[in-house]
């Protein structure tokens, strides 16, 4: 039997809102599975204890534990986006109501989970064969909040 890992994010109180916007932002995003918490349990019965879904081919377990364990930028979920419409797309969903924007195509989302949206491009423009190329687009990036594709391959071309 092969090891499955699962990423497994900690929230506190508004895994519903989250399982609502992940499935609505990332196509093909699905519920696998929901638990509720019992009578008894420390909080109110029937609320949302986890939601299992399936984020763009990967499971993905997201859990209500309240606070105490706060998310943090030391882990974050990167999207790999072929377009400039995609990059803008994922990062307008995911930084609206009370998402932050970061550096460097970081960002926060409204639940305090890091998320990296970054141009496919990218990687290869930081390893550009010219070194000063691969400086300015460097420097272009650290500049940025969203990243800008155009402006990235404008700071290769020099």
């Amino acid at each position: 039997m092969a090891i499955e890992i699962t990423p497994f994010l900690w929230f506190d109180g508004r895994l519903d809102e989250a399982v609502e916007l992940y499935t609505e932002t990332f196509e093909g995003t699905r519920v696998l599975e929901r638990q509720r918490y019992p009578e008894g349990a420390p909080v109110n019965a029937g609320k949302t204890m986890s939601v299992t879904i399936e984020l763009t081919g990967r499971v993905v377990t997201l859990f209500d534990g309240g606070p105490g364990h706060p998310q943090t930028e030391a882990f974050s979920l990167m999207v790999r986006c072929d377009t400039q419409d995609e990059v803008d797309r994922y990062w307008d969903r995911l930084t609206s109501n009370g998402g932050a924007e970061s550096m460097c195509g970081w960002l926060l989302d409204p639940f305090g989970v890091s998320w990296q949206i970054v141009p496919a491009e990218l990687p290869g423009l930081l390893q550009h064969p010219d070194p000063a190329a691969a400086h300015r687009v460097m420097t272009a990036m650290l500049g940025m909040r969203k990243l800008d594709v155009g402006a990235l391959k404008a700071a290769a071309a020099g």
